[in-house]
């Protein structure tokens, strides 16, 4: 009998470590699931009301099995306490919250002991294992790993990585891109996330990231820092521009990109099914950037509008269709690599456009300061745009422009500055047909007429205002304040300063009650 038992115990030992092995997880792991196991086995021989436990010697591989009971009084257990008096008549030493183990013969497995003790083991195992990839991919975030295709359920590719599988679905991958049962497959890592399920490793081959990292692999200037990635776009299996730039000023960062004959960025078109890649210098300047990001089209001229962080770029009329692109995908991919607005005009439109502009701010002038168009265009011609530009310019400035003297540019100052006056008179009579209270009136760096415009959006009161973030005031597309050039410092101050009182609200019954105590204090 005991042969068999020695045979039995090392043979669980080498289930155990054949497990361990076959699954990449602890030994430790798997003969904590089969104690647990046997564990669950005697309790379901024993009584489920008893502290039933279950060792297995890692050595011999001997499986112990125990009833455990706390020394206590009084007693709330009767099945997993047992008072002082009866634990001294078995062991005088113990003391209270000691436990009393009694040992119990080896359970003789049944069929359905059994097949409960393999199911317990089953589901620990696969719970280390799950913790065991979560452990290993979790830092792993943005890296590229190589994987077989072991399945594809409706477009979604599942990939076998070896210690784990990845789900690369369909929105990650490239246009027209079909993978079949065994194919091998590269892709970027963006998310790991631990579910019930187990772990999730969500795959990408369309994000901007998975590019850079190709490149670094095969350009060895860009895996060691001497050449850094600064920005990509792509249009994922179409086209994409990558802007580099070399930290080392003999190194030409396109052409250790581009490699010899084109092999290197070859080698990346070819993984990411022909995406054809233009590869551009960064520039810190934006105009200059924004000049090389529109590549292979010629730009004449830029204007840039910093405060809308935009851009005019004007380039002939022959190379129009060039700098679009095919449904504008080259503006649109220079516009996301360098983060700014592109409007393209041809020279003829960018003409047209300054002409328009130079009227209608002359126009402006005539109307607002009863001038000639002559004293109106030489005012738009020296970089005037608006009347509050005449109303606060010094004196000296105004009187300095050629044809005016120190009485024209007194008279236009005084002109401009009785306008801005009525002006925000009849705004004031506005903001208070619209029902704008005081007290936003009176926050500071709010304007008659951004009053006017948050009236006509609805926004009458402290709590309005207070109740908005910046972005839905200044928002390019949307915000309530888009059109008076107000910063996001600016904004916040705004919000903050309607947000006041409901501090001021707080802090009154604090206040008060301070000031009970106060008085009961004295009394």
């Amino acid at each position: 009998m005991d042969t068999n038992l020695t045979v039995t115990r090392h043979e669980l030992l080498q289930v155990a470590d054949a497990v361990a092995r076959e699954k990449s997880i602890e030994r430790d792991e798997v003969l904590e699931a089969m104690e647990q196991a046997i564990q669950k086995a005697g309790r379901a021989k024993y009584g489920h009301e008893h502290d039933i436990r279950a060792t297995i010697d890692r050595k011999s591989g001997e499986i112990r099995l125990a009833r455990f009971r706390q020394v206590a009084d009084p007693i709330e257990n009767e099945f997993t306490q047992i008072t002082p008096k009866d634990a001294a008549a078995r062991n005088p030493a113990l003391k209270l919250g000691d436990f009393l183990v009694e040992e119990l013969p080896p359970i003789d497995f049944g069929r359905i002991a059994a097949q409960t003790a393999k199911q317990v083991i089953v589901q620990k195992v696969r719970e280390a294992e799950r913790r065991r990839q979560f452990e290993e991919f979790k830092d792993r975030k943005s890296d590229i790993v190589n994987g077989l295709v072991k399945r594809v359920e409706f477009g979604n590719v599942t990939v076998d990585l070896g210690r784990g599988e990845g789900i690369l679905r369909r929105d990650e991958l490239l246009p027209r891109e079909n993978f079949h049962n065994g194919d091998r497959v590269r892709a970027l890592i963006y998310e790991v996330r631990e579910e019930l399920r187990g772990p999730q490793i969500f795959l990408s081959r369309t994000r901007n990231e998975f590019m850079a990292k190709l490149f670094a692999q095969e350009v060895p200037e860009i895996y060691d820092g001497i050449i850094e990635i600064k920005a990509v776009a792509r249009d994922p299996g179409s086209r994409a521009k990558i802007a580099v730039i070399s930290n080392d000023s003999s190194i030409d960062p396109v052409g250790a990109c581009v490699g010899m004959r084109g092999s290197r960025v070859q080698a990346v078109v070819g993984e990411l099914q022909g995406e054809k890649i233009d590869i551009i210098p960064w520039s810190n300047d934006p105009a200059t950037f924004v000049v090389n990001a529109l590549a292979p089209a010629e730009v004449a001229k830029v204007v840039l509008d910093e405060e809308a962080h935009r851009i005019d770029v004007v380039v002939p009329d022959d190379q129009l269709s060039l700098a679009i692109g095919r449904r504008g995908q080259n503006v649109r991919l220079a516009s996301q690599l360098t983060g700014w607005d592109i409007d393209i005009l041809t020279e003829a439109q960018e003409s047209e456009r300054r002409t328009e502009e130079f009227r209608v701010r002359s126009q402006l002038f005539i109307d607002a300061l009863d001038v000639d168009d002559v004293i109106a265009h030489l005012l738009v011609t020296e970089g005037f745009t608006k009347v509050e530009d005449v109303a606060l310019v010094p004196l000296e400035d105004l009187a300095g422009i050629e044809g005016f003297d120190e009485g024209v540019a007194n008279e236009l100052r005084e002109r401009a500055r009785a306008y801005l006056q009525a002006q925000d008179e009849r705004l004031g009579v506005r903001r208070q047909e619209l029902g704008v209270s005081e007290d936003i009136a009176a926050i500071e760096g709010l304007t008659p007429a951004m009053l006017v415009a948050l009236g006509e959006a609805g926004i009458k009161t402290l709590d309005d205002l207070a109740d908005l973030s910046a972005d839905e005031l200044i928002s390019r597309e949307d915000g309530l304040l888009r059109n008076f050039n107000l910063g996001e410092a600016e904004a916040n101050a705004v919000i903050m300063a309607a947000r006041a009182h409901w501090f001021a609200d707080e802090a009154k019954p604090d206040e008060a009650g301070a000031e009970k105590a106060g008085e009961e204090k004295s009394a």
